[in-house]
């Protein structure tokens, strides 16, 4: 799962699709969009759908990763290096390496909030969920009003297993308290909540996300999932004894 560019996911055999959803990486806010990827989908080179158009940032140069990882063991305790070092090897996927480099950071300086969302999102791409979210909780302790940060927070709770869909609900209406036309976490709520079986409620959103973003790309797939999910609850499966009298 990465979340430098364009990020897709596979929800997958819950619901189809997977949505964007905006965070703070370690240097700036970027967002990120995402339409829905079918279960078992073959994918482009780079974990994008078919169809996707072509990603223009490919990434820092091997040569720029390496001088800075070189420079970070040189100089441990030099925090800027450590936190350079470690955003370029997150660029690069180099998920493992960047953590532990945002880790020298982070004991550098604790209170750091740029290296704390830089461990919580070099986690989350490592699939490590709660670990994530407890960097990310630990960021929210210094900016308790960052909607980015606090919309990650949902989504490790949603990806973690067991799956905390209550708690992913949760944090998501506390980012939309904060700012309630914030689009990737409509996003987010209307999947955690058409999970959760809250149909009514995500339908509700539903119409809140077309409102506030009318040319959104994923809204094709959401008004699709939702009205998949009540066909499926208004057409119950036939018993045994239905099938054998056809």
């Amino acid at each position: 799962m990465k979340k430098e560019n364009i990020l897709y996911s596979i929800i997958g055999v819950l619901l189809g699709f997977i949505v964007g959803f905006t965070f703070a990486n370690t240097t700036n806010q970027r967002g990120y969009v995402a339409q829905g990827v079918a279960a078992g989908q073959q994918s482009q080179p780079g974990g994008l759908p078919p169809n996707h158009p072509p990603v223009e940032n490919a990434g820092p140069s091997a040569e720029s990763v390496e001088a800075a990882a070189k420079l970070a063991a040189e100089q441990p305790d030099n925090f800027d290096a450590q936190a350079r070092a470690a955003e370029l090897l997150y660029a690069a996927h180099r998920y493992g390496e960047a953590i532990k480099l945002f880790e020298r950071a982070n004991q550098l300086r604790p209170d750091d909030f740029d290296a704390l969302v830089g461990l919580g999102n070099s986690n989350f791409d490592a699939e490590r969920f709660e670990e994530s979210g407890r960097w990310y909780a630990a960021a929210l302790k210094r900016q308790p009003e960052n909607v980015n940060v606090r919309t990650d927070l949902g989504l490790t709770f949603f990806f973690r297993e067991p799956r905390d869909v209550e708690r992913a609900v949760r944090e998501f209406r506390a980012s939309l308290e904060r700012d309630p036309s914030h689009v990737p976490t409509l996003q987010n709520l209307i999947v955690a909540l058409n999970a959760a079986g809250d149909r009514e409620t995500a339908r509700a959103t539903l119409s809140k996300l077309e409102s506030v973003s009318p040319q959104n790309p994923s809204l094709p797939r959401l008004r699709a999932e939702l009205e998949k999910t009540d066909a499926t609850i208004q057409t119950p499966a036939k018993t045994s004894a239905e099938k054998g009298g056809d």
